[in-house]
């Protein structure tokens, strides 16, 4: 079971002593997604990443996901915009079943309602080696 969240990034790296040119660069980021339910002790999101970060496909507040995706990565992160969640089916029917425990946590009626509502349309399905 795998899950990742797929971003645009452009970022610019700064080191003292050094010059880069170009200094800035574009490239994919994919933060791996815990499973479902599970509070991950060590990871740097949580399974309700999805909920507390995005809605309608998009980053919900682009400023402080940038600021920790540029602390994680020690760069200065210039743009960051959702791609989609790329996940195997098992991850998907893990998430759809844990949504399902408490949809009153997500104020909605209906599973595809809170996919919808955090994740647009930016779900891709893929084989377990594709994550």
């Amino acid at each position: 079971m795998k899950a990742a969240y797929v971003f645009d990034a452009a970022v610019r790296v700064d080191a003292p002593g050094v010059a880069l040119d170009p200094d800035r660069f574009e490239t994919t980021l994919r933060l791996f997604a815990p499973a479902p339910g599970v509070e991950p002790a060590t990871e740097r999101i949580d399974w309700l990443f999805f909920r507390d970060r995005l809605w309608r496909g998009e980053i919900g507040d682009e400023a402080p996901l940038r600021d920790a995706v540029g602390e994680w990565l020690g760069v200065d992160v210039v743009s960051l915009s959702f791609s989609e969640l790329r996940a195997d089916e098992a991850y998907l029917d893990a998430l759809r079943t844990e949504i399902g425990r408490d949809l009153a946590r997500f104020n909605a009626e209906t599973v595809n309602e809170v996919l919808h509502q955090y994740l647009g349309s930016s779900i891709h399905a893929v084989d377990t080696e594709a994550v």
